[in-house]
């Protein structure tokens, strides 16, 4: 059965409009329990701080005194559950159960276990203590966790879900916009079926020619003349349209940004890489293109146009215009193009990238000159020295050749580093994947490194649990842990020790902490020790033979395997360092 367009009208707009209130409600229902949940969250909290308050005016935690809380607790609603955790876990008040009463460790509970990561943690389960089920909220304050909660009974669950008010105002629109719906599409249909016969033989496109049969006279002429015309024109908007078309998809899916300015320099069209560059340029953002041409960091464009427009027209070669223009960092390739009837063609590409690899190469060329010409240069002496002078003692050539040595293995350490770090920038898919035990890998390295480690009096901890796996790279691991290591054995200082532990774990992810106890670093210098050849103090690392690349192949080898890695001076003294690496390479 064809439904007539009336019809068609009623049931799209119909549908639309239904989509639409759903989607509405949907949206409204969704944004008044996230309200809500938050006001709860903040009502929490706000119980949490004034009870973190009073046990530190009153010392409740210095004097053991946590029963007293009890007191504050009469100013706040009665049902509300406190609990005062000790950072290890301990339970040092529960007003839910009586003062005696011993209580299980709580530091593995679900909204404390989030609470240590992110400050603070919501949980909604029953309470293993009472049996109740309960809205929990926990914050981390310097001593101890603060858990307050609430029954999640009806009340509560009451207050988190929507109202339903906004609900019965959208459905009672709904069937008012209905009505109207079918008014207006009673009286749009009849003016539509009224153009029917005229547009399907035009608007469709479905025109028979060679069935149209014009009268043998003037009219019929004129009629003929038309319909070629109109055959013409439909011909030349079809190509019109696909070059035009061609062209903005060109503009469009460009990396360059591109924009399309008349003869008095009003923007015909620009995509959005072209905005984006714009705003990038310039200090202030805008999202109009008039008058950015007068702006400083654009004169040269300005000016060359002053200079060039309007274009002569027996001119053989149209001016071009290019420039760089650099900008926070950024930099521009700029390129001006003018046409015949002085509407120009302004393009910006970005080349920041380009800049910085050919910095980031020339700098890297400097620094790997200036590493191998201290070891070449003793090497070179030390050899001139055995050839120069043949009667040198026995002692003093062995001497010479252990220095000489000395410096060939800094030498070839040096040349492995950048090997390593140049492949894992430019080949990493070079590298094989493998399962890979990291408590056993953790093992042979400090096993290999174990003639330092005892000449410098260290202690090891490895507390990565033996089940851990991950499908990574061997090589670039065990480059992880023996740069790590080697840096605690260059820089920590005398009789130190060092540990690695696996602190938390997620559905992607295991999470480390690899610290050592010794002197730390300024954090001055903390955002930067992961560059090549970057060194806190130059002297002291020249002369532990240090190559400024071992912390950079860590950064490098944890982005491998999809981690992060950052660095922080521990509060007990030391250096830490917290990274992550992905379960599996996929």
């Amino acid at each position: 059965m064809k439904l007539s367009y009336k019809k068609k009208l009623f049931i799209y707009f119909f549908i639309v409009f239904a989509i639409f209130t759903v989607i509405i409600i949907f949206f409204q229902q969704d944004r008044e329990k996230e309200y809500k949940t938050e006001t709860l969250r903040a009502s929490l909290n706000e119980y949490a701080d004034i009870i973190d308050l009073y046990i530190e005016k009153s010392q409740l935690l210095q004097s053991g005194r946590m029963d007293s809380v009890r007191q504050i607790l009469l100013l706040m609603p009665s049902n509300l559950r406190l609990t005062v955790v000790k950072n290890d876990g301990q339970v040092l008040f529960d007003n839910s159960v009586e003062s005696n009463q011993k209580l299980e460790n709580h530091l593995q509970r679900p909204e404390v276990q989030a609470a240590l990561v992110q400050k603070t943690g919501t949980a909604i389960r029953l309470s293993e203590t009472t049996g109740i089920e309960y809205y929990y909220f926990a914050k981390s304050y310097p001593d101890f966790f603060i858990r307050v909660a609430l029954p999640y009974n009806i009340e509560i669950q009451n207050f988190l879900k929507g109202d339903n008010i906004f609900l019965y105002f959208v459905t009672l629109l709904f069937f008012i916009g209905l009505i109207s719906l079918i008014y207006v599409s009673d009286h749009f249909g009849k003016a539509i079926s009224a153009l029917k016969d005229f547009i399907l033989s035009a608007d469709n496109r479905r025109i028979d020619y060679n069935n149209i049969h014009l009268p043998n006279n003037e009219l019929g002429e004129i009629g003929e003349k038309i319909i070629q015309n109109y055959r013409a024109l439909e011909e030349s908007n079809r190509q019109i349209t696909i070059e035009q078309e061609k062209l903005q998809r060109h503009f469009h899916y460009s990396d360059e940004g591109i924009a399309i300015f008349s003869a008095n320099k009003e923007d015909n069209y620009a995509n959005t890489h072209f905005i984006q560059y714009v705003n990038t340029i310039l200090d202030e953002p805008t999202f109009k293109l008039e008058g950015f041409l007068e702006k400083p960091e654009f004169k040269g464009i300005n000016e060359f146009l002053s200079t060039h427009t309007p274009i002569n027209p027996n001119a053989t070669n149209l001016p071009v215009f290019r420039d760089k223009i650099e900008k926070g960092g950024k930099h521009f390739a700029v390129k001006l193009l003018i046409f015949p009837d002085n509407s120009f063609e302004v393009t910006l590409n970005d080349i920041s990238n380009n800049e910085q690899n050919r910095l980031l190469k020339q700098e890297m060329t400097n620094n790997i000159a200036h590493e191998l010409r201290t070891p070449v240069s003793s090497i070179r002496g030390y050899v001139e020295t055995l050839l120069d002078q043949p009667n040198i003692s026995p002692e003093k050539q062995r001497f010479f050749l252990e220095r000489t040595f000395a410096q060939v293995v800094r030498l070839s350490d040096l040349i492995r580093d950048i090997a390593l770090i140049t492949k894992m920038e430019e080949a990493a898919t070079l590298f094989e994947k493998e399962e890979i035990n990291l408590h056993s890998l953790f093992q042979e390295v400090a096993t290999d490194l174990s003639s330092s480690i005892s000449a410098h009096g260290i202690t090891v901890h490895d507390e990565i649990d033996p089940a851990i796996h991950i499908e990574g790279n061997r090589t670039l691991i065990y480059a992880i842990f023996r740069n790590l290591i080697e840096n605690s054995i260059n820089y920590a200082g005398e009789n130190v020790s060092i540990c690695i532990r696996n602190y938390m774990e997620d559905k992607d992810f295991y999470y480390f902490s690899y610290y050592d106890t010794g002197c730390g670093i300024d954090s001055s210098h903390l955002d930067r020790i992961f560059e090549r050849f970057y060194r806190v103090n130059e002297g002291r690392s020249r002369q532990n033979g240090g190559s400024g690349l071992g912390l950079s192949i860590v950064k490098n080898a944890v982005l491998f395997h999809h981690g992060e890695i950052s660095a922080k001076n521990r509060k007990e003294g030391g250096l830490e360092f917290m990274f992550s690496l992905k379960k599996h390479l996929r």
